[in-house]
C-alpha cells in the first residue's frame, strides 16, 4: 500500500545570519592573506632585525644608518652612451654609490678607487653589490678613467633631483660621502666624509655584515653594468 510522501521543510537562514557568516569568511580570508605575506616577508625582517637589533657586544657601525630609509626616487638617468632609464631600475642589488661631476676631482677619483677595491674585496659576494657613480653634470668623463670603470655603472642624473633623496652630513657636500642602498631600493647607510684607504676596511666590514645578514633572501642577480658605459 502506498505511503504518503513525507516532506520536511527546512527554514531558510535569516538575512542577519547569512551576513554574519559571510563576514566571518571574509575576515578569515584576510587573516590568511596576512599570514602568507608575513611568511614571505619573514626572511627580510629577520635579516634587518639581526643587523640593526641583535648586535654583538662592543660592535659599532662605521657607516651611519639612515632612519627612516629613503626609497629610490623616480628620476630618469642617462648612461654614457645616451640611453635613458628610470633610477629605480637599479633595484635588485646592493648599491655602493658615489656622486660627483663628470670631470672627477681628487675626491671623486679616490671614491671610485675605494668603491672598486671594497667590492673586489667582498670575494664571492662581490656580484651582490653594484658599484655606481652618479654624475651630476654634463662634463665629459676623462678618457683615462674608462678602463678603470669597466665594472662600474656610470649614470648622469639631475643634481637637484638627487638632492631630494641623498643627503650629506650638515656642512659637507653630497660628493663627500659614499652611500649604500639595499636591494629593495632603500638608501639605508652613509659612510663618513673623507673616506680614505686607512678607513676603507671599516666600511667594507659594514658591507660584509649587511651581506651576511641578508644572505637568506638576497642573491646575486641583475648585472647593472649593462646600463653603464658599454
Amino acid at each position: 500500500m502506498d505511503q504518503p510522501l513525507g516532506l520536511t521543510v527546512h527554514s531558510l537562514p535569516s538575512p542577519e545570519r547569512a551576513m554574519d557568516s559571510e563576514a566571518r569568511r571574509t575576515t578569515s580570508g584576510r587573516w590568511k592573506m596576512v599570514a602568507v605575506l608575513l611568511v614571505c616577508a619573514a626572511p627580510v625582517v629577520a635579516s634587518y632585525f639581526t643587523y640593526y637589533v641583535v648586535r654583538p657586544e662592543g660592535r659599532r657601525n662605521f657607516g651611519e644608518l639612515i632612519e627612516p630609509q629613503r626609497p629610490l626616487p623616480g628620476l630618469t638617468v642617462t648612461n654614457l652612451a645616451g640611453q635613458t632609464s628610470p633610477l629605480p631600475a637599479l633595484k635588485g642589488q646592493w648599491l655602493l654609490i658615489s656622486v660627483a661631476g663628470g670631470a672627477c676631482d681628487e675626491v671623486c677619483g679616490r671614491h671610485l678607487y675605494l668603491q672598486r677595491q671594497m667590492r673586489t674585496g667582498l670575494g664571492k659576494d662581490a656580484d651582490r653589490v653594484d658599484w655606481i657613480w652618479l654624475v651630476t653634470d654634463e662634463a665629459s668623463v676623462p678618457d683615462k678613467l674608462m678602463p678603470a670603470l669597466k665594472d662600474a655603472t656610470v649614470l648622469r642624473v639631475s643634481q637637484s633631483g638627487l638632492a631630494q633623496w641623498l643627503q650629506p652630513v650638515p656642512g659637507q657636500q653630497m660628493s663627500d660621502h659614499l652611500y649604500v642602498v639595499d636591494p629593495m631600493g632603500n638608501w639605508m647607510m652613509r659612510f663618513p666624509a673623507n673616506l680614505d684607504v686607512a678607513n676603507a676596511p671599516k666600511a667594507k666590514r659594514d658591507l660584509e655584515r649587511l651581506l651576511r645578514a641578508s644572505a637568506g633572501w638576497d642573491q646575486a642577480g641583475r648585472e647593472a653594468a649593462k646600463l653603464a658605459i658599454h
